[in-house]
């Protein structure tokens, strides 16, 4: 009896260390690579849809308090850092209050003067390059389909990706005063450039500073039609999005 009772103890503490162990390789991998995120919002329409879920690399930009889960205070800047690029698309903490998560793409380098002038973005005084190209459906304020203007831009580093204006080029930040980008700190702005609220509201959100980087998006791993849920399995089949699986996001 005293063996069966020594036994069970033994193998009760053995799955403790295992689930601990497991913990433990979660939280470092969370911490140094790869955090998984979802998109809740259209903000990053066409590049990101509502129901997309992405892996955004930690080890990107260095690491900051923000690397880790709960931000606590155990240092100040970044370590290991290196600079974004324009055009990457990075989520960070939020700088009105250091929590919450935001995604958005990166427009705006340290010293850069950033303006929009008729929908079109300008770099130091110069309009980005944009083509006109197929509309782009998608939902208006009341969730009906529309077709809206989408453009190719292309930033002076060479890199492309797509916007759209859901209001043409005569939306509320269509037209913005001169953004200077302060030291160490970044300009963002969504892709659905009439319907994100980025580094043009100067009042919730502003330039990012670089130790509020979390990370770069890497790819989606999984995608689901906005409305559908995942953990509602028997949809899957006619919900997901199957060729957006394993999407490199540029």
């Amino acid at each position: 009896m005293g063996d069966t009772v020594k036994k069970d103890e033994s193998g009760l503490w053995e799955t403790v260390k295992v689930i601990i162990q497991a913990l433990l390789i979660a939280v470092v991998v969370r911490t140094v690579l790869f955090q998984p995120f979802n998109i809740p919002s259209g903000s990053l329409i066409p590049t990101l849809l509502i129901g997309d879920y992405l892996f955004v690399s930690k080890y990107a930009y260095g690491y900051s308090r923000y690397s880790i889960p709960f931000g606590p205070p155990l240092f100040s800047g970044r370590i290991f850092g290196s600079e974004p690029k324009r055009g990457d698309i990075a989520v960070f903490k939020l700088p009105k209050d250091n929590s919450t998560d935001y995604i958005k793409r990166v427009v705006g380098l340290p010293g850069d003067k950033i303006q929009v002038i008729g929908g079109v973005l300008h770099i130091n005084g110069k309009p980005v390059q944009r083509e006109r190209v197929e509309d782009y459906k998608t939902s208006d304020l009341y969730g009906r389909t529309v077709s809206v203007p989408q453009y190719k831009e292309t930033f002076p580093e060479g890199t492309s990706h797509y916007v759209i204006e859901r209001d043409g080029d005569r939306g509320y930040w269509d037209n913005t005063e001169v953004y200077t980008v302060l030291p160490g700190h970044y300009f963002m702005m969504g892709d659905n450039r009439d319907n994100s609220t980025d580094s043009r509201d100067e009042a919730n959100v502003g330039e990012v500073p670089a130790e509020n980087l979390v990370g770069r998006a890497e790819i989606i791993f999984f995608s689901i039609d906005e409305g559908a849920s995942l953990w509602r399995p028997w949809e899957w089949p006619s919900h997901i999005r199957w060729n957006r699986m394993f999407e490199r996001i540029r």
